[in-house]
Order: structure tokens, then C-alpha cells, then sequence
């Protein structure tokens, strides 16, 4: 490896470590840098998940002010992340290339169109006096799907998860934003444990990538913990956009 590419997989893996932290969708940057330089996307897609885990705790860590309160909730999510990821990674070992990624770009299409409208949907259900959405079996499951997703693929996975809870449970967005770092912690935490046994792996890639995410996910605690609602929605939906973009070129 080149002096060149450990510089450009060191920014690569600082710039994800942010946006992880603040909307998600970091492997969008990482991926696709790992492709271009000539890794294997299996090998590129492993390395990146196992290099991001860093990143995503320190995320995690950086938002634990709106999580005060909710541990156990925190903690039946964080059990269905974790069976979920399990599924995923077993999923990427075993299914062929194009099977699940076909359906990826409407995926998070659909966790777009969710962010976007969720203010709106939230009003109206508050008008019909909709009693509080706490947690139920349907937001365990949504957690579940999301998790297997993210154990497969884990770009993106951070809008899926704050576009569903965002409809499913009654918290402010800095809080879901909060949920979605820890979980997509774990999520990336099983995954890359499961694939540094059984998966190839680049481990030069990850430890380039694991030291630039701290950073990355550090600054990306501060920033996104700063950011408006409104503000932070859109930045959620201009990544997600993007992210469909990739796919489909893909």
C-alpha cells in the first residue's frame, strides 16, 4: 500500500466516522473508495465494517446526554440489533451478490420519504389524540429488519433506523439520533466480529479506517449534537439521496 492511499483511506475513514455519528450512511464514502482503489467489494464492504466500529462507539459515547433515562429501552433495542446483525452477516456469507442488493436502493428510499415526512405524520397523530408511542413489538421489529440490513450492507442503515423510530416512538430527533448511533454501534460491532472470523478481510484497511473513525466520530458528536432538528433532517435527507445515487449506479 502506497503512502497516496493510506492518506486518501485515512480521510475516507474520517469523513464516514462523521457523518455516521451526525446522520449516518458513512460507509458511502468508505465503500466506494476501498472499490476504486481495487479491493474486492466483499473484502471492501468487510474492512470497512470492522474499521467503522470505532468510530460508531465513540459516536455513541458522544451522544449518551439524550439517552438519560431510556437504558432500558436502549438495551431491548440494542438485543434486537443484535440478533438482526447476526442474520445479516449470515445473509452476506451465504446469498448471492445481486440478491439482496437489488432491493437496497428502495430501502432507502423508503427511509428517506420517511424522515421527510415524519414531522407531518407526527402532527397529525397528535391531533387525533393518538395515544404516546412508546416501545411495542412493531418498533423491536423494525429494529430487527434494520439490523439485518446493516449486518448485510451498513451504508444507510442510521436512516433507516431514524425514519422508522421517528413514526414508531415519541422522542425528539436528537434523541433518535442518539438510538441510531448506539445501534448501529452494536449492529457493526457483531457484524465485524462474525467477519473477521469467517470473511476476507484487509487489516491494514481496518486499522487505517478504526484510527480515522475515532476522530470522525468525535467531531461528528460535537457537530451533530449543535444541529437544529430541521437542519439535521435535511442533512439525513440529502445523505440518503446520495446514497440511493451509489446504488443505483452500482
Amino acid at each position: 500500500m502506497q503512502g497516496w492511499e493510506v492518506a486518501v483511506i485515512a480521510l475516507a475513514g474520517l469523513w464516514a466516522g462523521l457523518i455516521n455519528t451526525v446522520v449516518g450512511s458513512g460507509t458511502l464514502v468508505t465503500f466506494p473508495v476501498l472499490v476504486a482503489l481495487g479491493y474486492p467489494p466483499v473484502t471492501a464492504t468487510t474492512s470497512n465494517a470492522i474499521g467503522l466500529i470505532s468510530g460508531t462507539i465513540t459516536g455513541a459515547v458522544g451522544y449518551r446526554k439524550e439517552l438519560t433515562g431510556h437504558g432500558r429501552r436502549l438495551a431491548g433495542y440494542a438485543v434486537a440489533s443484535f440478533l438482526g446483525a447476526i442474520v445479516g452477516a449470515a445473509l452476506l456469507l451465504s446469498l448471492p451478490p445481486d440478491a439482496f442488493e437489488t432491493i437496497v436502493p428502495v430501502l432507502v428510499g423508503l427511509s428517506v420519504l420517511l424522515v421527510a415526512v415524519q414531522p407531518l405524520l407526527a402532527r397529525r397523530l397528535k391531533e387525533r389524540a393518538t395515544p404516546s408511542r412508546v416501545s411495542g413489538p412493531l418498533v423491536y421489529l423494525a429494529v430487527f429488519a434494520v439490523a439485518i440490513y446493516g449486518g448485510y450492507f451498513t451504508a444507510a442503515q442510521g436512516i433507516m433506523l431514524v425514519g422508522l423510530l421517528g413514526l414508531l416512538v415519541s422522542d425528539p430527533l436528537q434523541r433518535l439520533n442518539a438510538f441510531k448511533n448506539t445501534l448501529t454501534a452494536v449492529v457493526n460491532l457483531v457484524a465485524g466480529v462474525i467477519y473477521a472470523v469467517v470473511a476476507p478481510v484487509d487489516w491494514a484497511v481496518v486499522g487505517i479506517i478504526a484510527a480515522s473513525s475515532i476522530v470522525g466520530g468525535l467531531l461528528g458528536a460535537k457537530v451533530g449534537r449543535r444541529l437544529p432538528p430541521a437542519v439535521l433532517r435535511g442533512v439525513i435527507i440529502v445523505i440518503g439521496v446520495a446514497a440511493i445515487a451509489f446504488l443505483l449506479l452500482e
